[in-house]
Order: C-alpha cells, then structure tokens, then sequence
C-alpha cells in the first residue's frame, strides 16, 4: 500500500476533546472520526485493526465451540415485552416505530432475539450443548459517552449465548468460554485478570469481568500477585475435555481477584503485603450465567432423557472489539505514539523512502515492497515527499512492529535500515536480506 495513495490523516496536535491517551492517539493516528456524540467512523488504519481482532476473536470462539451466526442491529420490541425488559431497559435503549407504527428498537445486547431463534429450531437435548455468537454493532444511549471509542455509544460487540440442558453443562459452557477468553486477550497482546463480577439478583459464582491493568482504567481493582505469573492455555488446547477445562479455570481462579465492587478486605488482609497488587483496570470482556431467567419467560425448552421438557440453562459472553482496540493502545503505547502488538498491527511494516524521485532510492524501495510482500508481511510504503523529521513521526505515532528505512547513504552501501518500534532499536540489513529477516519475524 503506498502511502501517497491511502487515506492517513494524521494530526499533529492533541485533540481537545481527547481525556485519554487511547481516544488522543487515535484521532492523531488517523484511525477514527467522530461523528456525533459517542459515534465514530472508522477510517482505514482503524479497520484494519479491528478486523485482526476480530479475525482473532472468531478463531477462538471457534477453537472453543461456538458457532457463528449474524442477527440483526434493529429488534421487534415484542420479543422484549416477553422476557419483561422493555419497559425496565431504561433510557439507553434507543425506541423508534416503522412505518407500520410497530415499536421497534437499536439492539443493546441479543438475549431475546438468539433465545427466539432457539426455541424456533431446537428440541431436543440431544442437540445440546450449543453456543451461537455473533460479532454486530450494538447502541446504548449513555447519559455522556467519553473517552472515544472506550465508552461510545454505538460499538461493536462480540456476543455468544450458550444453552445447555442443566447447571452442570451450562457450567462448562461458561469455563470453556472462560479458557476463551484467556487465549483471545494474550494473543491481541493483553494480560487479562478474570475477576468475580457481580451477579445481581440470579445469585451463584459464575461472572467474571476480565480486566488489564492501566493507569487509565474507569474502576480500582485488587489481585494476587500470582496471576502474572500463570500460564494461558496453548492453541493444543481440548475444549472437548471438560475435566481439563475446569482444572484450568480453577487455576485462574485460586488467587484472589476482584473489582471495588467485590471486594472483600477480609481475605484481602489474608494476603502477604508483598502479594498483594491494588491498581485501576478496564474491563475488556465479560461472562456471566443467568441459568433460566430468558428461557423460562420466553418458553425455550427442550425434551430431556426423561422424556420431560427442561427450560435451558443459559449464559451469555461478551468482548467489545472497539473497546478492545483502546485498551490495547492504553497499555501498549509510548510519548511517541501507538506500539501495536503484532498480531493486531494495521501494517506489519512502514517501508520508509527517505528521496522519492532519487532513481536508486525509489528502485530499492519499489523491490523492498515486492519482497516483503512476497515474504507475508503487510506494507505500508511511504512513498511522500513529507520531510525525515516527520516520516518518522508519523511511522512511531501509528506503532507498526518494524520501520525500513531506504536513504541514499544506505542504497550506495547496500544496505537499509529496520528499527523495531518497540525497543527502538535499529540495525543496517544488506537490502537482499531485509525481507527474509522481516518475513520470519514475531
């Protein structure tokens, strides 16, 4: 992709309105536009980020079990005077009426809409367990959406809904979501802490919220020194063994860990001071089990072994990719600008032509895209005729893993350079040797 030709609106000072480093850096970066009130554009460099988070998300909610469906942004109002929560949503949810003057509404989350598809394809405990997600835009009306894309009013959302016969299998629908998630935030570069969550007036033990910690973060959070220290389950992981599952969530789930609002001084005062890690956090996902509460309102059931129908046992399993793509920059990010993981990089390089319209340099660099191209990796050419100064502004600020740089000293040599964006640290590369360097690189 040649830069002289992509979309890339890059600001030099920081936004006003921007309260955060996540939100400043994406409006400088040029990855989002706001259009109203808690609602943004996503502008190319934005896309692309979100659409490798999401590519991530799909494979492990896959890995896992889940199978994925797409249901629609706007929802008949009668399926939510089913389940009784029309009236009781409050003013978050954006109503309106079609032009047959129906009530209709800008879906805040999907419970009654897959129970509806349930109940209308399933019958049979023999087609449990079963676990539907989607990734879709979503709507809250909040009283005052803040922080960019941290707390929008319209965003993206992946949500999965399982349904099991009983408590035992929804409970290991919700750990096989739980080991999910664990691998979904380590691999978008994120050290998430599952942390007990409340779980209102259904009761029981099985709600986590799952939070990085950040100097940013909206809520204090407390935990154990020991979750740094825990290993996320591999890609050789076997969803399909339930025991495993569980003896994995029981490992992440010994320490102590909990928001303000679950916190317990009591156990907390248990925990050598030395262990003990009080920090602000963000929430980047949520699971939760609500049992029967939709399936017995809307009359989802099943017949089981005993010839008996069973209303399902339900939980429900969120991620906010949009969110997501802020807390990643809120933890991964220095005074110069973004630091992207690698596996959710908008570009795996920035190929940095320091003369445009010098023949040898614009040679060189024309080869270098074609290599590393050939090699796998994703590149963004600065082609422009923009100053050294800031070409290099602009390669740090949006955080591309590696930058190489083609300059006439470098091309007389042979050579380029790559400076890797994390450490800074830059070494001369013999220019037939750049792309198979970049190619096998993490």
């Amino acid at each position: 992709m040649r830069l002289s030709r992509y979309l890339l609106p890059i600001l030099k000072e920081n936004p006003r309105e921007a309260e955060i480093v996540s939100h400043r850096l994406m409006l400088r970066a040029g990855m989002i536009k706001q259009q109203a009130a808690g609602s943004f554009t996503l502008l190319p460099l934005g896309l692309r980020v979100l659409d490798k988070i999401n590519h991530i998300i799909r494979e492990e909610q896959n890995r896992a079990g889940a199978i994925e469906i797409l249901m629609p942004t706007i929802q008949s109002a009668d399926l939510w005077r089913e389940s009784g929560r029309y009236d009781d949503y409050g003013k978050e949810m954006l109503r309106m009426q079609d032009r047959h003057e129906r009530d209709m509404l800008f879906g805040p989350t999907n419970e009654e809409m897959v129970t509806d598809i349930f109940r209308s394809f399933v019958r049979s405990y023999k087609d449990l367990p079963l676990n539907l997600y989607h990734i879709q835009w979503k709507f809250r009306d909040e009283v005052r959406p803040r922080f960019g894309v941290m707390r929008s009013r319209e965003f993206l959302m992946k949500d999965a809904y399982s349904f099991d016969l009983d408590y035992d299998g929804a409970k290991a629908a919700y750990n096989r979501m739980f080991v999910s998630y664990l691998r979904t935030f380590e691999r978008v570069g994120l050290q998430a802490i599952p942390m007990r969550a409340d779980t209102g007036p259904i009761g029981g033990d099985l709600s986590h919220e799952f939070i990085i910690l950040a100097e940013t973060g909206e809520s204090e959070v407390f935990c154990h020194r020991n979750y740094f220290d825990l290993q996320v389950p591999g890609a050789d992981t076997n969803f399909s063994d339930d025991s495993h599952i569980s003896e994995i969530v029981d490992a992440w789930t010994k320490p102590y860990a909990a928001t303000d609002e679950m916190h317990d001084e009591r156990a907390w005062g248990e925990i050598a001071a030395t262990d003990r890690v009080a920090a602000r956090g963000i929430e980047v996902g949520h699971i939760f089990h609500f049992g029967t509460k939709y399936s017995e309102a809307m009359n989802a059931s099943v017949t089981g072994p005993d010839g008996k129908e069973h209303f399902v046992s339900m939980g429900s399993y969120g991620i906010g990719p949009t969110r997501l793509m802020a807390a990643i920059i809120e933890a991964s990010h220095d005074e110069n600008g973004i630091i992207w993981p690698g596996a959710v990089a908008p570009f795996d390089a920035v190929l940095i032509n320091m003369k445009p319209g010098d023949e040898k340099c614009d040679r060189v660099a024309g080869r270098l895209e074609q290599d590393l191209t050939a090699a796998g990796c994703d590149v963004l050419h600065d082609d422009t005729d923009q100053r050294a100064g800031a070409k290099f502004a602009t390669a740090d600020l949006i955080g591309v893993p590696w930058q190489v740089i083609v300059g006439p000293r470098g091309v007389g040599a042979g050579e380029a350079e790559i400076k890797n964006r994390a450490s800074g640290e830059r070494i001369a590369v013999p220019i037939a040797d750049v792309a198979a360097r970049l190619g096998s690189a993490p």
